[in-house]
C-alpha cells in the first residue's frame, strides 16, 4: 500500500514515518520549504527520509513569505515562554496545512497512493485550528468530492495517528519503534549554528514531552 508522508523533519513527522514503515507502507515523502525561518528543518527531513529508506523524497519550494502574517514567514518576533497563552498564536501560518494537504493530495493522486499521513496533534499543540480532527474530516470530504481518485476509489485516505496523543505519548511510541529523535528538529527560532532556542512554543512542548515520557531529550539547546 502506497502512502504519501508529509515530512517536516520534526518529532511528529519522524514518528509517523516510522509508524508507516512499521505497517509495511511504501512511503513517498513530501517536504515543503515554505520560507519558514527554521528552514534548517529540511536538513532534518533529509536525514529522517534517508534513515527510513523512503521510496522517494520530494522537496517542494513554495514561498509563503509572499503572504507573511506569521512569525514563521514574516519579520515578526517568535513569541517566547508563551506556550499556554490563550488564542491562536502568531506562529500560525495562514492556511498552511490546507496548502500542504493540497500538495500532498496532488502527489498522492499522481502516484496512485492510498493514504496521506501527517503528524498533526490536537492535544499538546499551540492552538492551531488546522491540527484538529474537524479540519481533517473536512479535507477528507474535499478529496472525496473534488478528485478523480476520491470519486473513483474513495482515496487517498487521510491518516493522522497522533491527533489525539499527548507529546509524551508520541515520544513513547516513537521510542518503541526505535526512532532516533536526535535526527529531528523542532525549534521555530534556531540560532545561526542550528541550536534550538529552548523558549519558543515548539521547544517548550518538545522539552515537556521528553520530561513527561521519562526519556532523555537529545536536543541541543542554545539556552537552558
Amino acid at each position: 500500500m502506497k502512502a504519501v508522508i508529509l515530512l517536516s523533519g520534526g518529532l511528529d513527522s519522524a514518528t509517523i514515518l516510522a509508524m508507516a514503515c512499521e505497517q509495511g507502507r511504501e512511503c513517498h515523502a513530501l517536504s515543503i520549504v515554505y520560507g519558514q525561518r527554521h528552514e534548517i528543518e529540511m536538513a532534518a527531513a533529509k536525514r529522517v527520509a534517508a534513515a527510513y529508506g523512503v521510496e522517494e523524497h520530494v522537496i517542494e519550494n513554495l514561498d509563503l513569505r509572499i503572504f507573511g502574517a506569521s512569525a514563521l514567514t514574516a519579520d515578526i518576533d517568535v513569541p517566547k515562554d508563551s506556550v499556554d497563552a490563550p488564542g491562536i498564536p502568531i506562529t500560525y501560518v495562514p492556511a498552511r496545512n490546507t496548502i500542504f494537504l493540497a500538495l500532498a493530495l496532488g502527489f498522492a493522486e499522481a502516484r496512485e497512493a492510498h493514504e496521506i499521513w501527517l503528524g498533526v496533534n490536537a492535544v499538546d499543540y499551540s492552538g492551531y485550528p488546522d491540527c484538529r480532527p474537524e479540519f481533517l474530516s473536512a479535507f477528507q470530504q474535499v478529496i472525496l468530492q473534488g478528485t478523480r481518485s476520491g470519486i473513483e476509489h474513495g482515496e487517498p485516505r487521510i491518516v493522522a495517528p497522533l491527533v489525539s496523543l499527548s507529546k509524551a505519548d508520541i515520544i513513547r511510541k516513537g521510542i518503541s519503534l526505535g526512532v532516533d529523535y536526535s535526527m529531528t528538529h523542532s525549534c521555530y527560532d534556531p540560532s545561526p549554528d542550528g541550536f534550538a532556542c529552548g523558549h519558543c512554543d515548539s521547544c517548550i512542548l518538545r522539552r515537556r514531552g521528553f520530561e513527561e515520557a521519562g526519556v532523555p531529550d537529545p536536543t541541543h539547546y542554545a539556552h537552558h
